[in-house]
């Protein structure tokens, strides 16, 4: 009966040192011969030996290959995975970690992207085994598999020589699924919260208050159910005349509960009231034993709120709870937190178009705006932009402008007037607006924005209060604006289509002594720091998008006015 013959692994530096050692084995002995340490290293854990050769190139590696072998458990045991690579992309040895995520026994042999089932590579690296083959230094990048499942992988070249290129990488593989899963969460949180501040006064001119404060609860409901999946919520609103958070939303809440009395208060007013008074968010994982919480939904065993804030300043709160103790962890509460803030830009978004419609004069004079003021102020700036042209040519033309410009906004404030004629007196409101910001009235405001609907806003809200409001479009139509006439305070968007808000400024200190500025911009977003900038230069007043009306009418009462240096003369 034929037994197999006992191998031995013969590790040399090349062929021909090898050749003696397995001359000397004879036939007594299977000599399998590999060139490298490594190569050895994985032949050691796949197959048994009878005996092992090494070489004296090799020597000390084998030593430090050895103390690997006596501690490999520890590779074994690591919840990362672990791969020695070719450079032809097979796996030379393979952890168990590996082995699990790839549901196999062993993976030694297999292609790498197969093992993983040919997953994407995501970046930041696009071809991360090439680069560090190339380059002989670790790269890192992530790899996206089926099921949603995602991986960071850094490789690190490893030689099996003492020079030339590096022949194996070492790669070490952590799950990064949940981190990545929690981003894609949060990022169709935030785009469904974009949408819940979509509403346009044009789409919805025919829409009631009530049936517009009825569409944004169906879309906050919509999007906490669909996207967070939380069935039991409550959204309480505060009401800073009296501190008392009024309740606006209620799904899955004990009647009583929704219903209850809660003021502005960290003591005696539960987590609500302690989330609005402090500002801060609050876990409550078991409701049983929690000292602020107070019975919301029947059987309720844990909860999250978070403050509904805009401008630094909380508006309200956002309560979810859950019949399951321990239901939400900080990765919901983080969710939760991105919603909290687009709900409350569509509630202020909401009370801006509440106030745009809050009495019928309004109606009247926005009805009129609409069709002619954004035409008047587009006639008023080609005007003033062919009137510059002339400065200094010709005098009759540039007089002959002047008065296209006094008949221009002649024909605005007629038109204002008749707006106001229109109501009937038992539409007119006690006090009117008109009459509610004295400060305001005859203001000459100039608008710099190229948003129309922004434009258009301004009119409609600035003038109700018996401002003259005047706009441009970007900077240079602002800047021949001023040049042409007097305004008690100028607003403009941080970003324009041909400069930044800060540019605005500096181009209008070569014409004003000093310049009654406002800058506006959506979410405190900066990117050319024209606020910071702003700020350096003098100016202190700043709207953050979407505004509040209230807070619109107070910073240009703000504003203090200034006297400009003289426009050129027709001499000039």
């Amino acid at each position: 009966m034929l037994t197999a013959k006992p191998k031995v692994l013969i590790v040399g530096s090349s062929a021909q040192s090898s050749q003696g050692m397995v001359a000397a084995l004879g036939d007594a002995f299977e000599p399998v011969t590999v060139l490298g340490m490594i190569r050895g290293l994985t032949l050691l854990n796949s197959e048994e030996f009878a005996g092992v050769y090494v070489d004296g190139a090799h020597l000390q590696k084998a030593v430090e290959v050895g103390k690997l072998l006596q501690n490999a458990w520890i590779l074994e045991e690591m919840p990362d995975g672990v791969i020695l690579l070719d450079s032809n992309n097979t796996i030379l040895w393979g952890n168990d970690r590996i082995c699990q995520w790839s549901s196999k026994e062993t993976v030694n042999g297999a292609n790498f992207y197969e093992t993983l089932g040919n997953p994407k590579i995501m970046g930041p690296d696009y071809c991360p085994f090439q680069t560090a083959f190339l380059t002989g230094k670790s790269t890192t990048s992530t790899l996206g598999c089926r099921e949603n499942r995602f991986f960071q992988v850094h490789a690190t070249p490893v030689n099996d020589s003492m020079s030339g290129p590096a022949q194996y990488l070492l790669l070490v593989l952590r799950d990064v699924s949940r981190e990545k899963q929690q981003q894609q969460k949060l990022v169709a949180i935030h785009q469904a919260g974009m949408e819940l501040a979509n509403l346009m006064p044009d789409v919805l001119a025919s829409m009631t208050v009530a049936d517009r404060i009825d569409l944004l609860k169906s879309n906050v409901l919509y999007s906490a159910q669909d996207l967070l999946h939380f069935d039991i919520l409550e959204i309480r609103l505060l009401n800073r005349e009296s501190g008392r958070l009024d309740p606006l939303l209620a799904i899955g809440m004990h009647p009583e509960s929704a219903h209850r009395e809660l003021f502005c208060l960290p003591q005696a007013n539960g987590v609500t009231g302690f989330v609005a008074a402090t500002g801060k968010s609050y876990l409550c994982e078991d409701t049983a034993v929690d000292p602020l919480y107070l019975v919301g939904a029947t059987g309720a065993k844990s909860s999250m709120t978070v403050p509904l804030i805009f401008n630094d300043e909380v508006i309200g709160t956002f309560n979810v709870e859950s019949p399951e103790r321990g239901s939400f962890c900080e990765s919901d509460l983080q969710c939760l937190e991105v919603f909290a803030r687009d709900v409350a830009s569509a509630l202020h978004t909401l009370e801006l178009l509440v106030a745009e419609q809050a009495n019928a004069i309004a109606k009247n004079v926005e009805a009129i705006h609409s069709a002619v003021a954004l035409p008047v102020d587009e006639i008023l700036n080609d005007t003033v932009n062919v009137m510059e042209r002339y400065i200094g040519h010709e005098p009759k033309v540039v007089e002959r402008l002047r008065r296209i410009l006094s008949n221009a906004r002649d024909i605005k404030e007629v038109i204002q007037k008749v707006g106001r004629t229109m109501a009937p007196t038992q539409a007119l409101p006690l006090p009117s607006d008109y009459d509610a910001r004295p400060k305001l009235r005859d203001r000459r405001v100039l608008v710099v924005d190229p948003d129309e609907s922004v434009r258009k806003h301004a009119h409609s809200l600035l003038e109700r209060y018996g401002c003259i409001v005047e706009t441009a479009r970007d900077g240079g139509e602002a800047v021949s604006m001023v040049r042409s006439g007097i305004y008690e305070a100028i607003l403009a968007d941080i970003r324009l289509p041909d400069m930044t808000g800060y540019d605005l400024l500096v181009r209008l200190q070569t014409v004003l002594s000093a310049v009654p500025m406002v800058l506006m911009t959506g979410f405190g977003w900066d990117p050319g720091h024209s606020i910071v900038k702003a700020r350096q230069a003098g100016v202190q007043l700043f709207l953050y998008k979407p505004f509040r009306l209230d807070q619109l009418l107070d910073t240009v009462e703000q504003v203090k006015p200034v006297q400009p240096s003289p426009p050129p003369t027709p001499s000039a």
